[in-house]
């Protein structure tokens, strides 16, 4: 297999950011009402900036997935490396722009780009690192001998009050109905939008620095826990999720079965165990991986809420890696979902502190089922 390296990242941020005081004036207030759970869920995520694709004064969108995504990969471009060199393209995301073409066929035609393989990775945060995966694949087999892999997202666009407007009602119906403030209305102060790309090819850089990719792994544990977070159905009073396709048409507003989802009870009880201490300690033995050789920790997590319960999960499984290696940009650049490990890695690696001999070990958990991915990189 040949050896694969990261010879670029770059980020595409829509808009001027948003601070915490000026989210509903962009998002909308359901039924009218400033949310109840808006400043409890801002003090336990720590995001204090956002970046939003919709318009601040008309709340419209001023980018698709698409174009967000083409955006991050035309900044790929310089005077050593053109877009008529790839040959595959993965493209991840959680709100692909359409059911159908696939997202990287859209992104594709959005670039103009030639003929060349396409592909689509679906999911929720998981689904930018496994685009990477397929392109790290692809390189590693020598199928091709440039790719690049992209996460982006613009959930935003289904964070709008009018989404929320059917279920909730007026502002009545909002105050007999809090539980939409912590299931749905919940991740209306937790998402934000965002796309990253990365340029994978067989050789490094002849100048500069490059990220040598030694492994990713994923792990999937849907076989034994149930969902938590999730779009497109209808949760019944019975506790069952109900395929969007079931639910007449009629029904699609007032039961908002495109809104996401999220159990929060079961995300607090499980999400360190089952994308932390579980996985971690099984590749930790498979990769004969040691914490005192990591020089970046760099986390993909929601909130900070999370921060110091998953530190104490790594401790319990003799993996502890102190703060002061930790990197993550959540604060300033919100939680965009499978672009967020593009996010981070793109900023430290054109951060100039990254030194030759360097290992980074990246961490991205999904609460959609219980999924999560590690992967080790090398700064040459």
């Amino acid at each position: 297999m040949a050896n694969v390296y990261i010879t670029k990242i770059a980020a595409f941020l829509p808009n001027d950011p948003v601070d915490n005081a000026h989210i509903e004036e962009v998002l909308g207030c359901i039924g009218g009402v400033k949310s109840r759970a808006k400043n409890v869920v801002l003090r336990s995520n720590g995001i204090k900036t956002r970046h939003y694709v919709l318009d601040p004064k008309t709340r419209e969108p001023l980018y698709s997935n698409a174009s967000l995504t083409a955006k991050a990969i035309r900044l790929l471009e310089d005077e050593k490396f053109s877009l008529s060199d790839v040959g595959c393209l993965v493209c991840g995301t959680t709100s692909p722009d359409h059911l159908m073409p696939n997202h990287a066929l859209m992104t594709q035609g959005e670039l103009g780009l030639h003929a060349c393989e396409a592909i689509a990775t679906s999911g929720i945060c998981l689904s930018g690192v496994t685009a990477m995966k397929y392109a790290y694949m692809a390189i590693a087999s020598e199928e091709h001998a440039c790719a690049i892999s992209s996460g982006s997202e613009t959930s935003s666009m289904g964070m709008r009050a009018e989404m929320f407007m059917a279920e909730s009602g007026d502002a009545e119906s909002v105050e007999k109905r809090p539980e939409i403030a912590f299931g749905k209305d919940f991740l209306r102060w937790m998402l934000s939008d965002g796309a990253g790309a990365t340029l994978l090819q067989p050789t490094p850089n002849s100048e500069g620095i490059s990220l040598k990719i030694e492994w990713i792994d994923i792990l999937s544990y849907a076989g034994e826990m149930p969902v938590c977070m999730i779009a497109g159905a209808h949760h019944s009073d019975e506790g069952v999720y109900q395929p969007w396709k079931e639910v007449h048409s009629s029904l699609w507003r007032e039961y908002n079965v495109f809104a996401v989802e999220q159990d929060v009870k079961l995300l607090n009880e499980n999400i360190v165990h089952y994308t932390v201490e579980k996985p971690l300690l099984s590749i930790k033995e498979k990769r004969q991986l040691c914490a005192d050789d990591i020089d970046y920790f760099l986390p993909h997590y929601s909130s900070e809420y999370f921060r110091d319960k998953m530190a104490a999960g790594m401790e319990k499984i003799g993996f502890a890696i102190p703060y002061e290696k930790w990197f993550t940009n959540l604060t300033t650049k919100g939680n965009t979902g499978s672009a967020s490990i593009y996010i981070i890695l793109e900023e430290l690696f054109n951060s100039g502190k990254l030194q030759v001999g360097e290992k980074i070990l990246c961490f991205i958990p999904e609460s959609g089922r219980f999924s999560t991915a590690f992967m080790l990189l090398e700064v040459v």
